[in-house]
């Protein structure tokens, strides 16, 4: 697989050891990464926020390079890569500015490349089967709270790739790679961006909520696939700990890095003696653990019992798939029937409940995943909830600020 590669500012200055994971575990895994020559900043939050022209104009220069050269484009950065694909959406949409951008740049550029995040690389083009097949490090005993943050998956019109409430795909590759990625209800929350040098006050909390949410969920470090939610996160954890009087300690990895060392590389190949907390000794504790569970035989699978089973009776076989399936349409109707009671079932908080309840009123693929995750755990139906109640009410108050 060759691809342009598209490093932008942060991963060679800031975020120098996603660049070099990123690079790496695309070695490892057979890709060729073609570094875009004279590639150009993307433009970020500072042409987006003073000129709509050169905010697309600047993306779409690379992706014009990109394209002449006949190949799909790479960006790592969640900044770079919301720019690349609203720019390629804003293209592809309007013939009118796309003869603007032309003009601008005296190149054709017809958005005809694909743009890829690194977790649609991994997770879509590589695949999770084809991971799994290369580990040679597996990160058995590895608890991570997978964080998209705000960009990697919103707007759901541009990027498309996942759930922009409940994204699974950084989980997956976790997964993948040996580690458990744990059900959390901030994985999609800002973690206030640039606001922790402009506003300590808030950023700081914004922060706090992150880190303290994944220690709750049991969580012993973060995963993340953005420079600046890594920078907020590991360089500025100390800074929030001292200004708000708490400890947390909680390492933060670059998927990317993760994916590398579980290849075979080691972490100071991919960069991790540069993070602010540390990160190594947490790798060498999963590094054990994975010694002592390959040493462990697997354990026999259970039946399930059912309670005169428990009682001395005889064990019966876990429920079907088409056993499954019919549980889950019975929850999927009982949603349609009364959704306050169902979104009772799952929160406990009469206010939060009823905020579910208006959410789920028509919406055919919330009802689904709620009523799939009930089947399998009420506890991850109540995380999945909660974390569509969270980003609803943040959407809320957002919107009463403007």
């Amino acid at each position: 697989m060759k691809l342009a590669y598209y490093p932008g500012c942060s991963l060679e200055g800031s975020a120098v050891e996603y660049g070099l994971s990123t690079e790496r575990s695309a070695h490892l895994l057979g890709i060729e990464l073609v570094e875009l020559d004279d590639w150009n900043c993307c433009g970020a939050t500072s042409a987006h926020n003073t000129n709509k022209m050169l905010s697309l104009a600047l993306p779409a220069r690379n992706l014009a390079m990109a394209e002449k050269a006949g190949l799909d484009l790479v960006a790592p950065c969640a900044a770079c890569y919301n720019r690349f694909r609203s720019t390629r959406h804003e293209v592809s949409h309007d013939p009118a500015m796309r003869g603007k951008i032309e003009q601008i740049l005296d190149m054709p550029y017809e958005a005809k490349g694909e743009v890829l995040s690194i977790l649609e690389l991994l997770a879509n083009k590589v695949g999770l089967e084809e991971i799994k097949q290369k580990v040679k490090n597996p990160l058995t005993g590895m608890k991570a709270a997978c964080y998209y943050g705000c960009l990697l998956v919103r707007p759901v019109s541009h990027t498309g790739f996942d759930d922009p409430e409940n994204p699974m795909s950084m989980d997956h590759i976790v997964e993948a790679l040996g580690a458990q990625a744990l059900n959390w209800a901030f994985k999609t929350e800002c973690c206030g961006a640039a606001l922790a040098t402009s506003r300590p006050d808030i950023g700081n909390r914004m922060i706090h909520e992150v880190i303290k949410n994944a220690k709750e969920a049991g969580a012993e470090c973060i995963v993340t696939a953005c420079p600046l939610c890594m920078m907020n996160l590991d360089m500025r954890q100390a800074g929030m700990e001292k200004a708000l009087g708490v400890k947390y300690g909680l390492p933060v990895y670059y998927v990317t890095e993760l994916a590398a060392i579980a290849l075979g590389d080691t972490p100071a190949e991919v960069g991790v003696p540069r993070h602010f907390v540390e990160a190594e000794k947490y790798l060498a504790v999963v590094a054990e653990r994975a010694k002592e569970a390959a040493l462990t035989p697997p354990p026999q699978p259970k039946k399930a019992r059912t309670a005169s089973a428990a009682a001395g009776g005889e064990a019966k076989e876990a429920p079907s798939a088409q056993d499954t399936e019919k549980k889950v349409n019975a929850f999927i109707k009982a949603f349609e029937k009364a959704p306050d009671k169902m979104a009772a079932r799952i929160i406990k908080d009469p206010e939060r409940a009823s905020v579910l309840a208006q959410l789920v009123g028509g919406d055919e693929k919330k009802i689904a995943k709620l009523a799939e995750a009930m089947v399998a755990d009420m506890e991850k139906a109540a995380k999945v909830g909660d974390a569509y109640v969270t980003a609803e009410l943040r959407k809320r108050e957002k919107e009463s600020a403007s």
